[in-house]
């Protein structure tokens, strides 16, 4: 299988995208009232001589629009200053038209007077001829290297107080205003500055979504600032979020990311940025834009700085233009793009591949919407999980149809799956593929248990559940002993999870009683139960694991490393699943990208605070030890 790799390639000399969000420290988004040319020229320069090549710039909204129909004419021309500092310098920048929100406000034009933004046909007509507008005006000059049409329109556009705008509503405005773009004659790649916060990413609706604007947008670009209680998951976090924008068929930028210095150290700031780069570069992203460009310290009465002092240290510079550790990772980040010729690398094909339930992105007649985070959570730390276990996977959404050709298809604590697919898996197992799933009875107060039809033959069991009681898990650690072989795993090998102190309050943190009907215990629980079972199909096989392993992790703080990946490898081995490079540490993990001259990168990269020194594993043949730094990343061309 494919892994998603698409990039950019309308202007090669500009790409791949390396930059930052950029307000000048001279005004923060009132940078165009005091516009210094000296100043904004002083910050190209520093990005530049750290690597970076593109910057996203911002039109805000009620200063360049101060009436329905006139454009601030001294603005402009500041703004056609700042293009030229960007070709003095040798960058480019992604200009964004409608900006009404920014760093913790929304701000609108004047003459908005409580307007729908999207339904309103005079005021989408007023947004669209401003895009139209200022896109003619630039279209042409050579720093302009794509065009965005909003910034997190979801926080700013929403109606209602908090109820999601109508999703028609607001791909019809999408339409209208990359239409405005392409009016005026602009080229270049066009996106809608969303976030990628829609359903198909996050689980919840907002109004956006990729599978409706794909044949509008020529990227993606989603923009991450989560917050964990797992170090683990979060430096993966954007990496899976980027590969769930993958569902649009467009390049993923990652947009916007980035973190205050007020909220970490200088060294823990360094480690978010190298992690979330060079993991979301092995999830599929193929450009980068930090959140922000610089420090506002001066401006500290100034909106919207006074009520989010911490808005204030996003830079990656400070605010006298001094490089932050943010931007020295960006600087080496940047010259590992240049030393493997990113833009002529893919992401290595794979034979596994993670189900991603249509229920994360579609609601159903009674369908239950509650169940998409528990959904969203069991993902995203099996995502975690796999690249502990070495394991490339290509995330295959249900709804598109699933692949024919993996040899692994990963089905993690799952409930929900439509009747067809139930079918097509245990076709896929009889032509010999390994189908694993791990049980989760969810949360809801009806319906409680397997949502699909015969999870019974699927998987060669017989259900002892009892109608409308969950099994709970009262273990503070749940133990799994195998009693035979198991891919990578030895008989009398034990696996053990933490529940993170659960005692049975989450009816989604349920154990799956059954018996053994033509499947073969391998392995049981700490009350001799069956816990992993195998099932002959055909050519191939099916596996239940009766704990909801993820969503036990993905409940847990800190609780990556578990021994999941273990289980994860035992699956590849266990299918055949090729895993071009291994490391025999749990903390270190690896993946490759392929250049089109058939050159082959591994990336060695450590989730651990300590130094670590380890011996990776090519094509079965060892290759010589690697030393890493604290949470540190190796890119080295394999033999």
């Amino acid at each position: 299988m494919q892994r998603f790799s698409a990039q950019l390639s309308h202007d090669p000399a500009t790409l791949p995208w390396l930059g930052a969000n950029f307000w000048s420290r001279t005004g923060g988004p009132l940078m165009w009232r005091s516009y210094d040319p000296g100043v904004v020229r002083e910050e190209l320069r520093v990005l530049r001589e750290h690597g970076l090549n593109c910057t996203r710039s911002f039109f805000y909204w009620p200063d360049f629009m101060p009436t329905p129909y006139t454009v601030d004419e001294e603005l402009c021309a500041h703004y056609a200053d700042f293009l030229e500092a960007h070709s003095e310098t040798g960058m480019t920048t992604i200009p964004t038209f409608i900006v009404g929100h920014m760093s913790g406000e929304n701000w609108d034009p004047s003459w908005r007077e409580g307007r729908d933004l999207y339904a309103d046909v005079w005021m989408v007509s007023r947004q669209a001829w401003f895009a139209r507008e200022m896109a003619s005006r630039y279209k042409d000059h050579p720093a302009v290297t794509a065009w965005l049409i909003s910034n997190e329109m979801p926080i700013y556009g929403r109606i209602r107080g908090e109820e999601a705008a109508p999703r028609e509503h607001v791909t019809s405005w999408a339409e209208a205003m990359v239409n405005a773009v392409r009016a005026a004659g602009a080229t270049q790649p066009v996106s809608l500055g969303d976030g990628a916060w829609g359903l198909e990413v996050s689980g919840k609706e907002n109004g956006f979504s990729l599978r409706d604007t794909a044949g509008i947008i020529d990227f993606a670009g989603p923009h991450v600032y989560r917050m964990e209680n797992d170090r683990i998951r979060q430096h993966h976090r954007a990496a899976f979020e980027c590969e769930l924008a993958a569902v649009a068929g467009k390049p993923v930028i990652l947009e916007e990311f980035g973190l205050s210095t007020d909220f970490v150290s200088d060294e823990n700031a360094a480690t978010y940025y190298r992690q979330t780069l060079h993991n979301s570069l092995l999830a599929g992203s193929t450009g980068w834009l930090a959140w922000n460009n610089t420090d506002y310290d001066h401006l500290l009465e100034q909106s919207p700085y006074d009520h989010h002092g911490f808005e204030m240290h996003f830079g990656i510079t400070d605010s006298a233009g001094g490089p932050k550790p943010p931007l020295r990772e960006l600087a080496a980040f940047a010259e590992v793009l240049e030393r493997v010729d990113f833009a002529r690398c893919r992401r290595a094909d794979t034979d596994a591949a993670l189900v991603v339930p249509t229920f994360l992105e579609r609601g159903y007649p009674f369908g239950y919407g509650l169940d998409r985070p528990v959904i969203f959570e069991a993902l995203r730390q099996s995502y975690t999980t796999a690249r502990l276990a070495d394991l490339p996977l290509a995330l295959a959404r249900e709804r598109d149809g699933l692949p024919e050709d993996g040899k692994l298809y990963l089905l993690p604590s799952t409930r929900l799956l439509l009747a067809p697919t139930r079918v097509h898996l245990e076709e896929l197992a009889r032509g010999g593929a390994t189908v694993y799933l791990s049980y989760l009875s969810g949360d809801q107060g009806t319906t409680r248990g397997p949502w699909f039809q015969d999870l019974n033959g699927l998987f060669g069991v017989r259900l002892q559940l009892s109608y409308g009681l969950a099994e709970p898990v009262t273990d503070e650690t749940v133990e799994i002993t195998f009693r035979e072989d198991f891919g990578s795993l030895r008989a009398g090998d034990v696996l053990r999870f933490p529940t993170g102190g659960y005692r049975g309050a989450d009816d989604s943190l349920a154990f799956l009683p059954v018996e053994a009907d033509g499947a073969r215990v391998v392995a049981t629980d700490a009350h001799g139960r069956a816990a992993v079972l195998r099932h002959r199909i055909g050519a191939g096989e099916t596996v239940l694991c009766t704990y909801p392993l993820e969503v036990l992790a993905a409940g847990t703080p800190r609780a990556n490393p578990d021994d999941t990946p273990r289980l994860y490898a035992a699956l590849a081995e266990l299918a055949g699943v090729a895993r071009p490079v291994t490391v025999p540490d749990p903390l270190v993990h690896a993946d490759t990208l392929v250049h089109e001259d058939g050159r082959r990168f591994a990336w060695l990269i450590s989730q651990s605070e300590e130094t670590r020194t380890v011996r990776p594993v090519a094509d079965g043949a060892p290759l010589p030890e690697v030393t890493l730094a604290p949470f540190g990343v190796e890119v080295m061309e394999l033999p």
